[in-house]
């Protein structure tokens, strides 16, 4: 079977408010005060908790302070769980182009450097995990992405050969990870990562969810 995985945050869905309020709630523990603001700080939140916490420290003029990221870090993730789904929105027409892919003999995944508990839980509180075949996270094996396995048991569990799918996403990662594994890559371009997408020379760009049925069957052949 050919198989379209998905990256989650910032591909699937836009998780950066919530994981900004998360990080929020660190530095309110250190007497800092809201250091990240949801709509400015939304591409760092999407390249993972350590980058929001070093981010909001450099504004305390700590950027140096390692260990307290990593301190903070679990408080994070606590947070994080807590109110997993309070701002996150999945992009419109995703789940439209899930199904028609679906339709159309595809098999549908997710590979995310989220923990794989945090995405099994978002997925399921919006109601979508049944829609995916497979959902393989930061730590489901002992390597993430750009590491190619993770994409490679994504497609496995959802049905597919690993040398018979794409990776949708949002960043250099997915970039990465789509061409360590000799398969295309589609970037999105709406999504709070911002950027020049189309520097990263992915096969594809996407600006709406409503032309991804279309790129799969071009791609995929």
């Amino acid at each position: 079977m050919r198989t379209v995985i998905f990256d989650l945050d910032g591909t699937l869905a836009d998780t950066s408010g919530d994981l900004i309020a998360a990080a929020n709630v660190c530095f309110r523990e250190m007497g800092a005060g809201d250091l990240l603001d949801p709509v400015r700080d939304a591409g760092t939140a999407l390249r993972g908790g350590r980058a929001m916490l070093r981010l909001g420290l450099s504004r305390l003029d700590r950027a140096d302070e390692e260990a307290t990221a990593d301190r903070y870090y679990p408080v994070l993730l606590e947070a994080y769980a807590d109110a997993i789904d309070v701002h996150t929105r999945l992009y419109p027409r995703a789940m439209e182009a899930v199904e028609a892919l679906k339709s159309s003999g595809i098999g549908v995944g997710i590979c995310t450097n989220k923990p794989e508990g945090l995405a099994e839980t978002l997925m399921q509180r919006l109601g979508v995990r049944g829609a995916f075949g497979s959902l393989v996270g930061a730590d489901t094996l002992t390597v993430r992405k750009p590491d190619p396995e993770p994409l490679f048991e994504a497609a496995r569990r959802a049905g597919g050969h690993p040398e018979r799918c794409i990776l949708i996403g949002d960043s250099d990662t997915d970039r990465n990870t789509a061409r360590a594994a000799g398969v295309p890559c589609v970037l999105v371009t709406f999504g709070p990562a911002g950027g020049d997408m189309a520097a990263l020379e992915p096969e594809a760009l996407m600006d709406d969810y409503a032309d991804l049925p279309a790129l799969a069957a071009r791609l995929l052949g």
